[in-house]
């Protein structure tokens, strides 16, 4: 797996420099999802293909931004489904952005998903690594290498709220909760990023990040293989919980298909406890 690591390294240096010097302008198509692609999105997702074909362990590729799956090594024994550069709208008013890998082996559901990654594109370059059995490692970049930060762990209650989808269109019960951790005290932090926002909540030590069933989006928006199942990982293995709006662990979603979506509930364990109380979950 170390290879598989080692390749994202390499893709983070590379979509970084993309960033900062390619065109951000709309792309003449949608994606697989159907939303207008920007420049930046065709490009990253190119060169983290790029860059995995030359993984021998890497047998397939799965990306948001297509619609199938890209059959690469026959002998390997890696799926690696990602997420190639999440909040790129946020590109042109300079706020942080990031890619997500899910790596599975065995099939596509979160059962057998054995390791996640995801990168941030801010000021400084940092890449946070979670495999199944220990804590989320941060990296930093420094020059033209990582560098290893430290272990992460959730407290078990935090200070932050990143609600997400639109208000107007959240459900009462939800809006109750989001109003009721706000009148607790907790701080309003949500830049409309996943994997800055997520990213935020794990390096302060906890909070409540939520993207529910909207009446516009009754089954969510974010993915389950790109985006949903691989920050799933990395909160369960940071000390906190990923749930649905069932109280299911989000660790056992099945996606039927590749681009499935799932109302999602990321956080540390007191914010997600008080969440099943508010849904009325025993």
């Amino acid at each position: 797996m170390q290879t598989v690591f080692e390749a994202i390294k390499k893709i983070a240096f590379e979509i970084d420099d993309a960033i900062k010097n390619s065109d951000l302008g709309y792309a003449e198509k949608e994606n697989a999802s159907g939303e207008d692609q920007l420049k930046i999105d065709v490009l990253s997702d190119l060169i983290i293909e790029k860059e995995f074909v030359t993984v021998p362990r890497v047998s397939m590729l799965v990306s948001e931004e297509k619609e199938g799956a890209l059959q690469l090594h026959s002998s390997g024994s890696y799926m690696v489904c990602y997420d190639p550069l999440d909040g790129s709208s946020l590109i042109d008013v300079n706020l942080s952005v990031g890619s997500i890998f899910g790596i599975y082996e065995g099939s596509l559901d979160a059962q057998y998903l054995v390791a996640s990654a995801y990168v941030v594109y801010g000021p400084r370059i940092e890449l946070v690594i979670a495999i199944k059995g220990s804590k989320p490692m941060l990296y930093r970049a420094e020059g033209d290498q990582f560098k290893v930060i430290g272990e992460i762990s959730l407290n078990e209650k935090g200070k932050l709220n990143a609600p997400g989808g639109t208000q107007q269109n959240w459900a009462p019960h939800h809006k109750a909760f989001i109003d009721s951790l706000f009148a607790e005290g907790y701080r309003l932090r949500y830049s409309g990023g996943m994997v800055p926002d997520l990213h935020q909540i794990l390096l302060k030590g906890g909070g409540l990040f939520s993207y529910p069933g909207t009446s516009d989006k009754p089954y969510g928006k974010l993915r389950q293989l790109f985006e949903v199942i691989p920050f799933a990982f990395m909160y369960e293995q940071a000390g906190g919980q990923a749930i649905n709006e069932k109280g299911e662990r989000l660790m056992e979603l099945v996606p039927q298909h590749h681009h499935d979506t799932s109302p999602c509930f990321f956080g540390s364990n007191y914010e997600i406890e008080a969440l099943k109380k508010a849904y009325g979950i025993n």
